[in-house]
């Protein structure tokens, strides 16, 4: 079969790929992060390129204006290529691959904020690396080399059952005698037996690290642990490269089925050895002293590291491969650690909620309080959970991604530029940036914010449709109302950023999914809202949501507000927790064992819910007697 060159530019990247292969396909061989929405389905738009060079054929899209097409922009992923190109690509359509360390890595760079677990739980990581002066042997006590080791390793961490590979026992006579019996031991634990992972001579016990990663379907964070110190070194975050294949992780499942699972896999591995190379690198750590990873996110997520078969989770009765999966090698799913390096997967509920959720739990203790709470993260997949010591009772509610930036005609990563915060000031409405860049787009808080405040304003009716008297910007391009946010003055594309009324129509659907959820949830413990003295939001774009604006629309009930909690990235938290605690990889376990997955698909009264939350703040308006007023 016939190759081309494709060059993309401004990033200068060249990679030849085989005729008929997508630009779209051709840009993440090429390792570049593209900011498109719908995986190659020509839905979403955002994948457009200008050919520069070089001849193209395909399908002339809708989502392309007549000057886009003459001046030679092309949808990504409806173009084959079919000879030798220089492709632009614009700004707003590179996600680029910089590190995004800001905001979500670094949230929890000091291990001991907020964490209870060092009072009662004793220091024990799941990897450990212990020194060791073995008593030389002699006649009166000519114990087996293996055996000696092995009693001293018992004594100093007073571990019951233990094992040793052949490789290592192999090696131990030599490994003794030319250390004088000095020598270094890194011991796992693989759930209730330790493992010898290796033997090293002298004393080598300062060396070791471990990395903690929140596999987000959006981004994924790492970090650096040192477990002698129990220190947060440094983080790192980065975009799923799998979003090149869609910002749902149905549409990745599905992806997984058409070109195999080991395409998603490549690309979350890739995606994490880069981050552990540049934490490695930046802290002049050598991988070989990386002796484990603990990962968390939702069972999709889970099942795409380990490249584990998803096609059954999204069919009736929705059957995930595995919810608990054993302590493995690293480099058996490709992992640049330690090559005995174990990679720990903490466990997952059910198909539709993840590890993530374990982690939350454990991390917010709810499982051990008398007070009832409710843990909801917030995102594509909308999971809660609600009980406390006595019971715990989850569910997931599939919102769509509108309320994290996408299915939103300017919606973008919360990344610098984009706008997150709107409000009200002198009766004019103003927005803030991140890092207080130009704006290029609207983030999840900031659209949250818009929606609240077009009601509160009277732009918008509780139906999120644009009254008909005149308004300051707002305009109508091809029958459609739009607020503009900032015009193309004020951005850093030329190409103003608003909110229309079909994105108002999304974010009302994904926020009606999230509360008919917790309504129905509630409905069948016999509970209301009331009830609830502890209201916790996880992940760290729940950080960012003003609690009164999400309350306005509808998202979150109207509680006293003392009742929120930000709990932040629980995620990644919890599975520090389960890194430096052993003692909490078995308590996580038991959540697992503990917490009861109720379906929602099965529940009839759904759609009557949902539909009555499709509305702002919803259809009874009694229910949100605390809140602002409403236009």
């Amino acid at each position: 079969m016939s190759t081309y060159s494709v060059t993309f530019i401004p990033q200068n990247k060249s990679v030849r790929v085989e005729a008929d292969t997508s630009l779209l396909e051709a840009a993440l061989r090429a390792g570049i992060t593209i900011n498109n929405l719908c995986g190659g389905d020509g839905i979403c738009g955002r994948c457009k390129m200008i050919v520069n060079q070089g001849k193209v054929t395909g399908r002339v899209s809708a989502k392309l204006t007549r000057d886009e097409i003459r001046r030679g922009f092309v949808l990504a992923c409806q173009t084959p290529v079919e000879d030798n190109l220089v492709v632009e690509i614009p700004e707003e359509t590179w996600a680029k691959e910089k590190v995004v360390a800001a905001a979500d890595a670094a949230r929890f760079r000091d291990l001991t904020e907020g964490w209870e677990y060092e009072k009662d739980l004793e220091p024990a990581p799941l990897v450990t690396k212990v020194y060791l002066e073995i008593e030389e042997p002699d006649l009166a006590n000519n114990m087996a080399d293996h055996q000696r080791v092995d009693d001293a390793i018992r004594k100093a961490l007073k571990y019951r059952s233990m094992q040793m590979g052949l490789k290592i026992i192999k090696n131990l006579p030599e490994i003794l005698r030319i250390n004088d019996y000095r020598i270094t031991a890194t011991v796992g634990l693989r759930r209730d037996i330790a493992e010898v992972m290796n033997i090293e001579g002298g004393n080598t016990a300062e060396s070791n690290f471990m990395a903690v990663v929140d596999m987000g379907t959006t981004t994924i964070v790492a970090h650096l642990l040192n477990t002698n110190t129990m220190e947060t070194i440094d983080a790192r975050a980065c975009f799923n490269s799998q979003g090149i294949y869609g910002r749902e992780v149905t549409r990745r499942m599905i992806t997984a089925e058409q070109k195999g699972v080991e395409e998603l896999q490549r690309l979350l591995v890739e995606d994490i050895n880069s981050l552990i190379d540049q934490l490695a690198d930046a802290n002049n750590i050598k991988l070989k002293d990386i002796t484990a990873v603990v990962c968390s996110g939702n069972t999709a997520m889970g099942h795409f590291l380990l490249g584990l078969c998803t096609k059954n989770i999204r069919r009736n009765p929705y059957v995930a491969t595995t919810v608990s999966p054993p302590p493995l090698r690293a480099a058996e799913v490709g992992l640049n650690i330690n090559p005995r390096g174990l990679l720990y997967s903490l466990p997952a509920i059910s198909g539709w909620v993840g590890s993530d959720i374990t982690a939350g739990i454990l991390s917010t203790r709810m499982n051990e309080r008398e007070e009832l709470s409710l843990l909801l993260d917030i995102g594509t997949n909308g999971e809660i959970v609600i009980g406390n010591k006595e019971w715990l009772v989850s569910a997931s509610a599939s919102a769509g991604p509108a309320l994290e930036g996408a299915s939103v005609d300017c919606g973008m990563r919360a990344e610098a530029g984009a706008v997150e915060k709107i409000h009200v000031e002198n009766g004019a409405i103003k927005y803030q940036t991140i890092d207080n860049k130009r704006p290029k787009g609207i983030c999840g808080s900031g659209i949250i914010d818009a929606v609240a405040v077009l009601l509160e304003q009277g732009y918008i009716n509780r139906s999120g449709v644009f009254v008909e008297e005149e308004k300051p910007r707002v305009e109508i391009v091809d029958g459609l109302k739009r607020y503009i946010i900032a015009d193309g003055r004020e951005t850093g594309t030329g190409h103003p950023v608003y909110i229309s009324e079909s994105d108002i129509e999304n974010v009302i659907t994904a926020k009606a999914a999230i509360f008919a959820a917790m309504k129905i949830l509630l409905r069948r413990l016999d509970l209301s809202f009331e009830d609830i003295q502890r209201f916790c939001i996880a992940g760290a774009f729940g950080s960012y949501i003003n609690i009164d604006h999400a309350v306005g629309i509808g998202l979150i009930p109207d509680l006293e507000r003392k009742r929120f909690e930000f709990a932040g990235n629980t995620s990644i938290k919890g599975a520090k927790i389960v890194a430096f605690y052993k003692e909490a990889l078995y308590k996580i376990e038991k959540i697992r064992e503990d917490t009861t997955y109720y379906d929602l698909m099965g529940a009839n009264d759904y759609v009557e819910e949902f539909q009555k939350a499709m509305f702002l703040p919803h259809t009874d308006i009694e229910i949100f007697h605390r809140s602002v007023s409403l236009a």
